[in-house]
């Protein structure tokens, strides 16, 4: 009795002629609708389509918050199992005994490029020292923030964030298109992984709608690293140039002004779309090897300049720390506090105030000292003992709130972003084994990104500790305390160098971000072409630009990446089931292709 052979019989169908030619007309109909009907309803009803977002954010989180963070938890385990079973591990993407296509040394090289990008130029200073003042051990009140003993708490949640399971997203999105590609010869796109659960469903509607899903997740992800990216990439024209009509004066510190905003957005997805047309994308391949150049001179300035004993001994004690609390990390999810609950947790002094309580006690963003600072009335009358009971009450909601805003925020960021890095993952690793694919593009990223954030985060914590910065660098918004923090480092001519050298950084990583970001798009909707038509890459451009502008533009008064960052959470939660379903795919695949290999291996014995 034979095994039955898996299904690789996938046929997208593509258009002969006009102007979709080798594309798939339904995906590409269908998801430039969703992104102009999106564009359209921020620009024509800007505070309606905001304020619907954050709603829905809010409520999705509500609901979802712990789907979130225990389906990522279970990427990693899932990967784990994978690459230490020997007969899952061992099996080879590609043709029996087909070699790497790639050396060690470039394979690492392009991964590590992959890993410092736009994400970590603007959060490599912004993400230790915010959580060095809000982290869940501040939260409950454990340790004071900002002080020295939150330190070690602030690093165990940046390595949650950067490290093995923002790495595990990726993979399993990677390791899921490339094992069907090279080991099945299918083509290299979503739907290619869910084949062994739906079969021939795959070709119609169903098929259509998984790679939609990783289209539009992927154009949100790229549009809020670039949004983040533009940001930064304006406050380094600012701390070169001094122009003021790029920057809004008006607050406590300088930020990116709209103006600045669309300016930069403007400049960058010019570049990137010129590229697409020019053939300059060549010239920008070069640019990301000048990119890791350019990143070790600012590693190497930050070791030099900045404190690297404080930063090795963080180093050292964090990862200690990260992993002994791995696993709480990986499943820790909570959910919100109802008011109901809240109120029968209360004093009984405290009950008929419930109401007036629950937002100071579930902040997640102030502290002990705000919340009573901020009570009124008959509530800012009540003794120590019920106000520290009362606080003690909310400590769930100020952990689903922080958790919410923090780590959630880069699962759902980390996952819109996988059809891009996983696509680019595969695409590097043909004729590797999964177990290597597992373990390479796991750990090695994950503790170069683990070394970044340690040197030039620590050097920002250190100088704040020290007095030197003196709350400068903590004052600074997210996107410019690089560029704070530099200057806190060094001055004269080199600090000029080195902005321009940052400046030139972001910039090369969003032209690639977006170029790689469009053509990821293209491939998804080709079928699986490698290579794809000029046209089609311009149009995504221009509706990539579109995307981001709307939105920053329908934020108001708000922060501009907070619609952004809204419509990425709500568009990554469907691609968040999908890649769910990859999981469950990918483990049956491998279990049905060892039985059929010891079955053949059987059946060959039998016959000698």
């Amino acid at each position: 009795m034979s095994i039955k052979e898996p299904f690789t019989d996938l046929e997208i169908e593509t258009a002969d002629a006009g102007f979709y030619e080798n594309y798939s007309v339904p995906i590409a109909l269908i998801s430039k609708g969703i992104m102009v009907a999106l564009v359209l309803w921020a620009l024509v009803f800007p505070a309606n389509a905001t304020g619907t977002l954050g709603s829905l954010n809010g409520k999705l989180l509500e609901s979802f918050n712990s789907f979130y963070v225990i389906i990522v938890g279970l990427f990693f385990f899932f990967l784990a199992v994978v690459a230490l079973l020997p007969s899952t591990g061992k099996r080879i993407m590609g043709a029996p005994g087909e070699k790497p296509e790639f050396s060690n040394f470039s394979w690492f090289s392009m991964m590590f490029g992959a890993g410092l990008g736009v994400g970590l130029m603007v959060f490599a200073t912004a993400e230790p020292l915010g959580l060095w003042g809000s982290n869940p051990e501040v939260v409950s009140g454990a340790v004071p923030g900002n002080q020295p003993e939150a330190v070690q708490s602030a690093y165990r949640y940046t390595y949650l964030h950067y490290g093995f399971h923002a790495w595990a997203i990726y993979v399993v999105t990677g390791l899921s298109l490339a094992y069907y590609a090279y080991t099945r010869g299918m083509p290299l796109t979503i739907r290619s992984a869910l084949t062994p659960l739906f079969g021939r469903l795959m070709n119609g509607f169903l098929g259509h709608l998984v790679d939609v899903l990783g289209v539009v997740a992927t154009i949100l992800g790229v549009s809020v690293t670039i949004g983040y990216g533009i940001s930064q990439f304006v406050d380094g024209i600012y701390a070169i140039t001094g122009m003021t009509w790029i920057m809004d004066m008006g607050g406590e510190v300088p930020t990116p002004s709209k103006v600045g905003l669309i300016a930069g957005l403007v400049t960058i997805m010019s570049l990137s779309i010129l590229s697409a047309v020019s053939g300059v994308g060549r010239g920008v391949k070069y640019l990301s090897n000048l990119n890791l150049v350019l990143s070790i001179i600012l590693l190497g300035t930050f070791v030099v300049f900045g404190s690297f004993a404080f930063a090795m001994t963080t180093y050292g004690t964090a990862m200690v720390d990260y992993i002994l609390h791995f696993l709480s990390l990986s499943f820790g999810a909570y959910s919100p506090l109802s008011a109901e609950a809240f109120a029968s947790s209360l004093p009984a002094a405290a009950q008929p105030l419930a109401g007036d309580l629950m937002g100071g006690a579930t902040n997640a963003w102030g502290s002990y000292e705000g919340f009573k600072s901020g009570l009124t009335g008959a509530a800012a009358e009540l003794d120590e003992t019920t106000l520290t009971a009362i606080y003690a009450a909310g400590e769930q909601g100020r952990q689903f709130g922080w958790q919410a805003g923090w780590t959630t925020f880069y699962w759902a960021w980390w996952i819109a972003f996988s059809p891009f890095v996983g696509l680019f993952l595969a695409r590097i690793s043909k004729g590797r084994s999964v177990r290597e694919f597992i373990l390479g593009c796991v750990f090695a990223p994950a503790l170069v990104c683990f070394a970044w954030m340690t040197i030039l985060g620590g050097t920002s914590i250190d100088l704040e500790l020290a007095g030197v910065a003196d709350g400068a660098i903590i004052g600074a918004s997210n996107t410019n305390k690089l560029f704070v923090t530099l200057s806190y480092m060094i001055d004269g001519g080199l600090l000029s160098m080195l902005n321009v050298m940052c400046v030139v950084l972001v910039m090369t990583f969003l032209v690639t971000s977006a170029d790689s970001g469009i053509l990821v798009m293209n491939t998804i909707m080709s079928g699986g072409a490698e290579e794809t038509g000029i046209k089609h890459r311009i149009i995504w451009g221009l509706i990539l630009t579109a995307v981001i502008g709307a939105l920053i533009l329908a934020a108001g008064d708000n922060n501009p990446m907070d619609a952004l960052r809204a419509a990425m959470i709500i568009g990554a939660l469907p691609f968040t089931m999908v890649m769910g379903l990859m999981c469950i795919s990918l483990g049956k695949a491998l279990y049905r292709d060892g039985v059929r290999d010891n079955y053949d291996g059987a059946a060959q014995q039998a016959a000698e």
